[in-house]
C-alpha cells in the first residue's frame, strides 16, 4: 500500500469514493457535485486529502483534513473530517495507515493537534479512533446549527 497526498490531478479517481462515502452516510449519489467539490476544495487550498493505493495502484480509500485554528493554544488544528476506505479493502490497515498519514501531516505543520467526530453507534470507527490514541473529550459538550 502507498500513501500519497491528494492533488488536481487525482480528483476524476476521488470523486467516486467520495460519492461512495457520501452514500455511505445517507446522501443521494451526485458525482458531478462530488467532482466539483473536491476540485474548488483543492483549487483554493481549503482542504489537504490522503490517499491509500494497493500495489496495483487501486484508490483504496481517503482521509481529508481542514484547517482551522485554536484561538487559546494560537495554533493551526486540523479538523478530520472525512475517513473512507473501500469495503473490500477494509480490515487490510488502510484505515491506519491513512490516520498515520494524518498525525504525521499534523506534527509536521507544528498543528496542537487533529479533532473529529462521528457517530456513537459508529463502533468500527469508535475503536480504531482508540486505538489509535484519540482521547474522547468528555469534558465540552459539541453543539450543532443547521439551516
Amino acid at each position: 500500500m502507498v500513501i500519497t497526498q491528494g492533488t488536481l490531478n487525482d480528483i476524476a479517481e476521488l470523486c467516486v469514493l467520495f460519492n461512495d462515502y457520501r452514500v455511505f452516510y445517507g446522501k443521494p449519489g451526485d458525482l458531478h457535485g462530488a467532482r466539483r467539490f473536491l476540485h474548488e476544495r483543492m483549487r483554493n487550498h481549503e482542504s489537504i486529502i490522503f490517499l491509500a493505493r494497493s500495489n496495483t495502484g487501486e484508490l483504496t480509500g481517503f482521509v481529508q483534513l481542514y484547517p482551522i485554528f485554536s484561538s487559546t493554544r494560537m495554533r493551526r488544528l486540523w479538523l478530520l473530517n472525512d475517513l473512507f476506505v473501500v469495503p473490500a479493502h477494509r480490515g487490510t490497515g488502510t484505515s491506519v495507515a491513512l490516520m498515520d498519514a494524518a498525525k504525521y501531516f499534523s506534527r509536521e505543520t507544528e498543528s496542537c493537534g487533529l479533532v473529529l467526530e462521528t457517530a456513537k453507534t459508529n463502533l468500527v470507527a469508535n475503536r480504531l479512533y482508540q486505538r489509535l490514541g484519540f482521547e474522547m473529550d468528555n469534558d465540552h459538550n459539541y453543539y450543532a446549527w443547521n439551516d
